[in-house]
Order: C-alpha cells, then sequence, then structure tokens
C-alpha cells in the first residue's frame, strides 16, 4: 500500500514549535459528546453497549450483512419505532441507542446500494 499525507496548505505553529495542518474544515469529533456527562451516560458507550449486546445474540457485525431494501425498510422502520418509544418515555430498553444504530444501518444499506457494482 501507498499512502499520501493531505495538505491543507495551512499551518498551526505551537509554543513548542511543533506545527500541524490546522484542523479547519475538518470533522470534529471530540465535539460530539458533553465534556460534563459520565462517561458509562455517553451515547457512543450506550450505543456500544447495545452493540456488544447485539453481537453476542446474533453474531459480530451481522448488522453489515444487510444488502438490500428489505434491509433498509427494517432499519427505517425500526429508528422511528425506537425513537416513538424515547419520546413516549419507554425505558424497558435503550431506544436512543437503538435509534443511533438504526440510523447507522440505514445510512450503511443506503451507501451500499448506491455503491452496488
Amino acid at each position: 500500500m501507498s499512502f499520501t499525507t493531505k495538505d491543507s496548505g495551512k499551518r498551526k505553529q505551537f509554543v513548542s514549535g511543533m506545527q500541524r495542518d490546522t484542523n479547519e474544515g475538518k470533522p470534529r469529533f471530540e465535539l460530539i459528546t458533553p465534556l460534563q456527562l459520565p462517561y458509562e451516560e455517553s451515547m457512543l458507550y450506550r450505543w456500544a453497549s447495545l452493540m456488544a449486546r447485539g453481537a453476542a445474540k446474533y453474531d459480530d457485525r451481522n448488522w453489515e450483512k444487510a444488502e438490500g431494501e428489505e434491509e433498509l425498510n427494517r432499519f427505517k422502520e425500526s429508528a422511528f419505532r425506537h425513537f416513538m418509544q424515547a419520546m413516549c418515555g419507554e425505558t424497558d430498553e435503550d431506544h436512543l441507542a437503538a435509534v443511533m444504530f438504526n440510523l447507522q444501518g440505514w445510512a450503511y444499506v443506503e451507501w451500499k446500494l448506491k455503491n452496488e457494482k
């Protein structure tokens, strides 16, 4: 494999003398989780926990087998159902984490369908 290092041409110089390309125009993943939110309460932790439970039930990366309209529609249906359950205050499952999972599955299957060869 041959890799290149992308370069915007802009630099940030630190007091230490270190230089880095700027983060301008790049995704800011560090802004996703609120700073004061405890680790176990963060949505990424809750989502990852849901993924671990799903892997134990169905196998690792089972959801990545989805590839067609039927699976796409199931992700959409489940996302909306879990959203409504969360909106109505149901606490029998982590419905917000389930929404995140189903939105990811939805986006993934849409990507697969768009990129079919």
